[in-house]
């Protein structure tokens, strides 16, 4: 016989079962690249390793592999497609040369900018069907989730963190969105 559960916590994991529900679709909605969106295909993982490297310039091998909990030659592995195609640029780091620091080309990010553009497109045309109220509570909602999940992959102890329900206020355009796939 299974425990029934009530109360904060099931309505706890009601929520995030809800949500597992909705990055699971967003996953395959953005999987649907329109026709000549783009000539390069970058794959998940890939993409994964752009988003870090964009927010964390000038980072290594050694640093991608345990920020993505990745054995380093499947990072090194996707270093390399994405230094094929021109999307990321490995150097030598100029506090030791035996490490090599990685940055996204200017090709990188537009192809970033491109993408997030699109799925911005795409997100918007989906919400246009929700109530301008329905559209008021979700991105109060969302902002929440922003806040508790950027607390959550801080690497900073987890007391300076933002506590849930904090409301931030940034300006448009001040690099929030980019951090964000």
């Amino acid at each position: 016989m299974g425990v029934e559960r009530s109360g904060p916590d099931q309505r706890l994991r009601d929520v995030a079962r809800a949500m597992r529900g909705v990055i699971e679709l967003l996953e395959v909605y953005w999987t649907r690249v329109p026709e000549g969106f783009s000539p390069v295909t970058v794959s998940a993982p890939q993409l994964r390793v752009m988003y870090v490297i964009e927010r964390r310039e000038g980072i290594n091998l050694r640093q991608l592999g345990a920020e993505l909990d990745a054995a380093p030659s499947s990072v090194s592995r996707l270093c390399d497609r994405l230094e094929a195609i021109g999307f990321v640029r490995r150097s030598s780091s100029t506090a030791s040369r035996r490490e090599v620091e990685l940055r996204l080309t200017a090709q990188g990010r537009a192809h970033l900018d491109r993408l997030r553009a699109r799925r911005e497109e795409r997100l918007a045309a989906a919400l246009a069907r929700a109530s301008p109220a329905s559209r008021a509570r979700l991105m109060e909602a969302v902002e929440t989730i922003r806040v508790a999940l950027t607390g959550a992959v801080r690497t900073e102890p987890a007391e300076s963190a933002e506590p849930p329900g904090t409301e931030v206020q940034r300006p448009p355009g001040d690099g929030a969105e980019r951090r964000t796939g």
